[in-house]
């Protein structure tokens, strides 16, 4: 029994399977064009949201349950996101030398660490800073700022034309 190979949508039936397509170099206009239509997206807004939505979390919690711990326990919980996301953003906008690429790669995956790090420590020294302490209010703050990166994602999404 022979397999039939069923052609692929992204390849021109000219093409072969072992060779890419040229390379062809942008002019200035044509740059420009691709720019405009794929905006470049600052981490610092990403922060932005998390520090906004942390801080509404923060009061609707210390509103809802009457209690100033569940208030100081969210806003940590959110500042658990923000702190080391914020540092990582500066981290890694810093200009590098160019032609780097590899020292880009591993700038990111340096700052990356730091962060993660970072939001551990603050995790494991909590309840020291913040007594008393509610774990729920902290973790909601937490995993609402986490998912701040989901709407960031669907945001740049959303800006193609």
């Amino acid at each position: 029994m022979a397999i039939e190979r069923l052609p692929r949508a992204d390849r021109r039936d000219d093409e072969d399977e072992g060779t890419e397509p040229p390379f062809k170099a942008l002019s200035r206009e044509e740059a420009q064009a691709l720019r405009e239509r794929q905006p470049s997206f600052s981490p610092w807004r990403v922060v932005a949201v998390q520090a906004l939505v942390g801080g509404v979390v923060a009061l609707m919690a210390g509103w809802g349950t009457g209690r100033l711990d569940v208030f100081w326990s969210a806003l940590y919980g959110a500042a658990v996101v923000v702190i080391p996301g914020a540092l990582m953003a500066r981290g890694i906008t810093r200009p590098l030398p160019r032609g780097s690429v590899g020292a880009g790669v591993a700038n990111f995956f340096v700052w990356e660490a730091v962060k993660v790090g970072l939001s551990v420590a603050m995790l494991a020294l909590a309840p020291w800073i913040v007594q008393p302490l509610s774990w729920p209010a902290l973790l909601v703050g937490l995993v609402l700022c986490l998912k701040c990166y989901w709407i960031a994602l669907n945001w740049r999404g959303s800006k193609k034309n």
